[in-house]
């Protein structure tokens, strides 16, 4: 079969270009490829385009805008879903202009596709006692147990973005005095944070009790699952879905069946905000790269005590005029100013 020159040049994209010139992470590299299976998908079934025949020169911003509208309508997929696999789109045509300027006016009309608007999603956090009532639900007595109490803790106490979590590993862990570990983010930035000494010791007996202690399991992952492998993103969301769900049979207030692991994240910004914790530091430990990101949580803060405050003073504005209203002689003099 001959090899046709969009099968060329999408290997090119996912092979070299993303992980090797642009240096994306794994996760950005199967987000890419899953849109293209998507894309590929549709061109087969929607358009009768077969993928091992489909050609650059098919490819037009008709045709991105229908598989576009299909994403919506018959998938219905979100705003937000429809953009990520725009993003991808995008990018391979942003790709493509630099190693085939002959398409350049073909791709220059694909990336004038505007991203929809999305709607702005609410900062959901959870107030300390929910949090506390959370971390107390795994039982410490069972391997299973520490395991999970030590993952919540952590992902609580450093601010963690999950995928950081589920990528540490042992020896991004240095038990001192002051417990700290190797965060490593966006675009592999790597930051050193802290751990609280509550949640440092429990991390301390964690490794312990699994025998992670010793210098040869440097390079396993800290959290593993029952067969040993390492914990996904989707592991430790069952993970604390499981928790949340025990807290609610308690009556732990203000935990929702829609909590995520970002809610523990946004919860250990606004607490530090609240304690008056300079939004720089947050920022650094959040590992934003633009304060503006962490400012976001100050926007909140703001909107809560506002909320707050008018909930608890009666204002004395009516629909009856206040007094001075009534006082003519002041009217007049007011008037004549």
């Amino acid at each position: 079969m001959k090899e046709t020159d969009f099968a060329q040049y999408l290997t090119q994209f996912l092979s070299v270009y993303l992980p090797c010139q642009v240096g994306s992470k794994r996760n950005t590299q199967l987000a890419y490829r899953d849109s293209f299976s998507l894309f590929l998908r549709y061109c087969r079934d929607q358009e009768n385009l077969l993928p091992e025949k489909l050609t650059v020169a098919k490819i037009n911003r008709d045709l991105i805008l229908r598989f576009l509208q299909w994403l919506e309508e018959e998938r219905n997929c979100k705003a937000a879903t429809r953009n990520q696999r725009l993003a991808a789109i995008h990018s391979f045509f942003s790709f493509l202009m630099v190693e085939e300027p002959q398409y350049i006016q073909q791709s220059q009309k694909i990336l004038a596709i505007p991203m929809k608007k999305t709607d702005t999603v609410p900062l959901m956090h959870l107030p300390l006692d929910s949090i506390k009532g959370l971390l107390e639900q795994p039982d410490k007595t069972t391997i299973q147990g520490k395991r999970d109490a030590v993952l919540l803790s952590l992902l609580y106490d450093t601010g963690a973005r999950v995928q950081e979590l589920v990528d540490l590993k042992v020896c991004d862990v240095a038990l001192n005095d002051t417990v700290t570990i190797i965060l490593t983010g966006k675009g592999g930035k790597s930051r050193i944070v802290p751990v609280m000494r509550p949640t440092g010791e429990l991390l301390k007996q964690y490794m312990e009790g699994s025998g992670l202690t010793l210098p040869v399991y440097g390079r396993n992952p800290l959290f593993t699952n029952r067969s040993n492998k390492p914990l996904t993103r989707a592991g430790v969301t069952y993970i604390l879905k499981k928790y949340a769900a025990q807290a609610q049979a308690m009556g732990i207030k203000d935990i929702s069946d829609e909590i995520t692991p970002h809610w523990l994240r946004h919860s250990k910004a606004m607490h530090l905000l609240q304690s008056g914790v300079n939004l720089v530091y947050i920022r650094d430990l959040l590992g934003h790269s633009d304060i503006s990101t962490t400012e976001i949580y100050a926007r909140a803060d703001e909107k809560m005590k506002r909320k707050a405050l008018m909930e608890a003073y009666n204002s004395p504005s009516s629909d009856e005029l206040p007094a001075w209203k009534k006082d003519k002689d002041l009217l007049d003099w007011l008037k004549s100013l």
